[in-house]
C-alpha cells in the first residue's frame, strides 16, 4: 500500500492560484501514471489531469489552459498548479495513484466570487 499526503488547498478569489501537492510514501511513485480527481458537492468525483510515468499530460476539457500537472520523482511528489480559479473549481481534490488503486485523504479548495 502507497500512503498519498496532499495539501496547498485553501480558499482564493477568483482569478487567482493555488498550487497542491501530493506526497507519495514509497519509490514506486516514479513508475507510474498519477492522477488528480476533484469532488464537488452533490457531484461525481471526476479526472482533472494525469500523468504517466514519462511525463504525458491530459487534462479535463473544463482545466485546459489552466491547471498544469507535473511530478518531482526523485521527491516522490505530484503537483496540480492552478491558474485562473474559477467558483465552478471548488471542490475536494484528491490524488491517486492507479497501481494498486491508491488515494489521498484530499484537499479543500475553496474559489470564491
Amino acid at each position: 500500500q502507497v500512503q498519498l499526503v496532499e495539501s496547498g488547498g485553501g480558499l482564493v478569489q477568483a482569478g487567482g492560484s493555488l498550487r497542491l501537492s501530493c506526497a507519495a510514501s514509497r519509490s514506486i511513485f516514479s513508475i507510474n501514471t498519477m492522477d488528480w480527481y476533484r469532488q464537488a458537492p452533490g457531484k461525481q468525483r471526476e479526472l482533472v489531469a494525469r500523468i504517466t510515468a514519462g511525463g504525458s499530460t491530459n487534462y479535463a476539457d473544463s482545466v485546459k489552459g489552466r491547471f498544469t500537472i507535473s511530478r518531482d520523482n526523485a521527491k516522490k511528489t505530484a503537483y496540480l498548479q492552478m491558474n485562473s480559479l474559477k467558483p465552478a473549481d471548488t471542490a475536494v481534490y484528491y490524488c491517486h495513484l492507479p497501481f494498486g488503486n491508491n488515494w489521498g485523504q484530499g484537499t479543500q479548495v475553496t474559489v470564491s466570487s
